[in-house]
């Protein structure tokens, strides 16, 4: 594994191996990446055979635990590489991009500003149009929730959210029809004690 990796890993304070470090970013490509059929489909052929090269599985996600703070970083990180500018937003809407401006300003779509600029994390949009019950969801939400901790909750699957018997993630679980209510009252919990 490179020693730079390490190096950068021990400078960051972050106490996992590089092996460990590339596996959390390949699950939180997984978990936070634009939908594709295939996870590994996020990233560009040269980069699969890079990441399959070091020894990277790009297969089906699992559900570890065990470094919370580097795999935060890890999820940040790809939240904030696979968000949209306004820009892309607006092309992939099919809409200008005051109207994307807009549905930030009254809370229909979820944003963060870097440096300066308007991202919008890749888990509210469906095709050319953003996932069903997705205002009645975000007018739940409290507005000091962190767009990580909203994005961790839409990919997660959720006890109570039963698809064919089996738990799923609030995005499947509105892409598959079910009630906009559900998740809303779900997402209300967000940032209180449990």
């Amino acid at each position: 594994m490179s020693p730079a990796l390490e190096t950068v890993l021990a400078k960051a304070g972050l106490q996992v191996t590089p092996m460990e470090f590339l596996n959390l970013v390949t699950e939180a490509a997984k978990r936070l990446a634009p939908p594709h059929p295939e996870p590994a489909s996020y990233f560009t052929p040269d980069q699969r055979e890079v990441l399959t090269d070091v020894g990277l599985d790009l297969g089906p996600q699992t559900n570890n635990d065990a470094m919370p703070r580097a795999r935060s970083i890890v999820a940040l990180s790809v939240l904030r590489d696979t968000a949209l500018t306004v820009a892309e937003a607006a092309r992939q809407l099919q809409v200008d991009t005051s109207r994307i401006r807009h549905r930030l300003g009254v809370g229909r779509l979820v944003g963060w500003k870097d440096k300066g600029s308007w991202r919008l994390p890749a888990w509210q949009f469906a095709g050319t149009g953003v996932l069903p019950g997705l205002e009645a969801v975000l007018a739940t939400v409290a507005q000091d929730q962190p767009a990580l901790v909203v994005a961790a909750f839409m990919t997660t699957a959720q006890e109570d959210l039963l698809v064919d018997g089996t738990p799923t993630t609030p995005r499947d679980w509105l892409l598959a029809g079910g009630d906009p209510r559900r998740v809303a009252d779900l997402a209300a919990m967000l940032g209180t004690p449990v």
